[in-house]
């Protein structure tokens, strides 16, 4: 099944029409045409499967003809993690913890931090892009940037966590994880978290978690938080 975004369709509507770039790539590049089947997704848990009307390259309309709802997770993955050097490397992490099935991201600016500017516009469309490659419903909510301790001074309902890679007492993240809550992780830049930093979470109760025996970078210590946390919830 070929899936679509579009945040604008609504439960209800009977017919929907897709914008110029949109229906450009519908009917020409991918060769739909009037009668053929197109399954969209708002991203908020709706599957609304259509039938094209209206096969134009700058106006494609289609026939809502059946709506699903499909619940949400019963947990919730919010990773909190510094952007990585080099821009394919974070989205690389978009992308694949998308098709994981991650719910939230916060990219955090940490005193090692080697990037400080994000540009979420890009990122929207990563995510969107691995939204529909994966077949999912629900779309992940990506956040602007901020500073570490703007984000912890936050209210995150649920377990939180902090890896890093100092070598002080720390708990095992998988064993520490409870099946069916909202988990918040936070992942480190290359340099890793400073030890005030570290100290910070920890007085704002993040649990000190290690995520393995190896050092891994940044967006694979992010990615492998990600993928416990849903396997611990199969």
């Amino acid at each position: 099944m070929q899936l679509f975004y579009n945040s604008e369709i609504k439960p209800g509507d009977k017919t929907f029409t897709f914008d110029k770039e949109e229906s450009k790539h519908i009917i020409k590049v991918l060769r739909k045409q009037e009668g053929h089947k197109i399954h969209i997704t708002n991203g908020l848990g709706y599957l609304f499967i259509s039938e094209i009307i209206l096969g134009l390259e700058k106006k494609c309309e289609v026939k809502i003809t059946d709506e699903q709802f499909f619940k949400p997770s019963t947990f919730y993955t919010h990773i909190a993690v510094a952007p990585t050097k080099m821009h394919d490397r974070m989205e690389w992490f978009l992308e694949k913890a998308t098709e994981i099935g991650i719910h939230e991201i916060t990219p955090i600016i940490c005193e090692h931090s080697e990037r400080k500017i994000f540009k979420i516009d890009r990122a929207e469309k990563i995510i969107q892009s691995a939204t529909k490659q994966s077949n999912q419903y629900y779309l992940p909510k990506i956040n602007e940037a901020i500073t570490l301790s703007e984000f912890i001074k936050k209210n995150h309902d649920g377990q939180k966590f902090i890896a890093h890679c100092e070598e002080t007492d720390k708990k095992s993240f998988t064993k520490e994880i409870e099946k069916n809550q909202p988990v918040t992780i936070l992942i480190g830049p290359e340099g890793d978290f400073s030890s005030k930093e570290i100290k910070l979470a920890l007085e704002n109760n993040f649990i000190p978690v290690t995520l393995g025996n190896t050092r891994l970078r940044t967006e694979t210590a992010a990615l492998v938080a990600c993928h416990t946390i849903v396997l611990k919830n199969e």
